[in-house]
């Protein structure tokens, strides 16, 4: 019986390095089983959101996934200190249990690339990773409206 090759283990798959900030040691575990099928892609962890600052001005990642509420400070404050990397390029998607919040609508507005709400599907995990490093554009589906981020339509 022939079956049809899984995109998720593709080995043509995306490349890159991710760099997951999140304090519940139980998440991390999560996310690093999910994304163990996807061979190119190399993950990297902090539990504040202080070394996650300094690892992304360290390591340049292609994507951080952002839990917004860390021991140290919040999401938003992670998101304030890399604008300018965002600016550069860096992509951002935020991991929250919020389904909206003013601390979400602030960090879209300053570049975060994308909003995840957990819980996060393994599905919804891959297509996100995939598509920031496949060079994709944000699912708008995961955006806030251009009215509530000052953008025009």
């Amino acid at each position: 019986m022939n079956e049809a090759p899984d995109s998720t283990t593709d080995p043509t798959g995306p490349v890159g390095t991710v760099l997951y900030i999140e304090d519940q040691e139980l998440n991390v575990l999560l996310v690093e089983s999910q994304l163990a099928c996807l061979p190119g892609v190399h993950l990297i962890t902090a539990s504040t959101g202080a070394e996650g600052v300094r690892l992304a001005r360290l390591e340049r990642p292609d994507l951080v996934i952002l839990d917004m509420h860390l021991p140290d400070f919040g999401g938003l404050e992670v998101v304030r200190a890399l604008m300018v990397e965002i600016s550069e390029g860096l992509k951002v998607a935020l991991l929250t249990a919020d389904t909206l919040s003013m601390d979400i609508i602030k960090a879209m507005s300053l570049g975060a690339y994308e909003y995840w709400v957990k819980p996060l599907g393994r599905n919804q995990l891959i297509d996100g990773v995939k598509r920031v490093l496949c060079g994709g554009a944000a699912d708008p589906s995961h955006r806030l409206p251009a009215r509530l981020l000052g953008e025009k339509a």
